[in-house]
């Protein structure tokens, strides 16, 4: 098997070494595993690419690549430059260092490699760790998704549906914040909705008197409807989410198609 890996949190992050590990296993000792991820952090990008400027790319080691672009970039630079066209079998995307579950999934640069993947008509997964106190107490905060991840993807590869349509699907796993002997189990579960979180701005004034803009984020140990994957998360579920590219909300399409399409002229 042949597997492409990306992520949001850099070339270096601890999490794309957790992956690394996850598709080796995945692929098996024939197997082949291509990383292309980002030289630089690229968290919150969602599902951008550098439609307007072209990236550097650099070879680190053999099968292992940096580009300076977003993680769906960085599909595309693997797809059609670093494999020469020939096409992986799965692309994976993470771990993710923190959740992309809820509203987080519409930022998610995570996300936005699988997605990518998807538009393009290939198998794909978005893994993320959330994390909380009792992660930050491990002195591995990633050992949920190291010790859970290879069944996981297994299991979706196995037991997963894996259409064909134009907006395929693809999934959104995220494990626990818990240690790996604590997690409960898996469910599969909608995207949720944390209420009363969203982001923001902080403005900032620096030396020279110029004003900057943070970014701020809400809480993210809020539960979510029961059911829902954050929900889920917090009550110690991996949590796995069926996603398309496909934005339409399909359940108001009669309705509107009604009060629109007879209006009087």
């Amino acid at each position: 098997m042949r597997i492409l890996i990306t992520n949001d949190d850099g070339i270096n992050a601890p999490g794309l070494e957790v992956l690394t590990a996850i598709a080796q296993e995945i692929a098996g000792p024939d197997g082949e595993v291509w990383t292309v991820a980002p030289a630089f952090e690229q968290s919150g990008v969602a599902h951008c690419i550098s439609y307007t400027h072209p990236m550097m790319i650099a070879r680190l080691a053999p099968r292992r690549f940096a580009a300076e672009g977003s993680p769906a970039d960085c599909v595309l630079a693997g797809l059609y430059d670093v494999l020469e066209g020939a096409r992986p079998d799965l692309v994976l995307s993470g771990v993710n260092r923190g959740n992309n579950a809820a509203e987080n999934v519409m930022y998610s640069g995570t996300v936005g490699g699988a997605m990518e993947a998807a538009l393009q008509g290939l198998p794909a997964i978005a893994l993320s760790q959330y994390m909380g106190p009792a992660t930050a107490d491990l002195a591995d905060p990633f050992e949920c998704a190291r010790v859970h991840g290879i069944k996981v993807v297994r299991d979706l590869l196995h037991h997963g549906l894996w259409d064909k349509g134009d907006y395929r699907l693809f999934y959104n796993v995220n494990f626990p914040p818990v240690a790996a002997a604590d997690v409960k189990g898996l469910r599969v579960a909608p995207q949720g909705y944390r209420k009363d979180t969203f982001f923001g701005v902080e403005p900032h004034i620096s030396p020279s008197g110029r004003k900057f803009l943070w970014i701020t984020g809400g809480p993210q140990h809020m539960p979510t409807a029961p059911g829902t994957d954050a929900a889920a998360n917090l009550e110690g579920f991996i949590s796995v989410t069926p996603l398309r590219a496909d934005l339409t909300a399909h359940d108001v399409l009669d309705d509107l198609r009604s009060r629109l399409e007879s209006a009087p002229a």
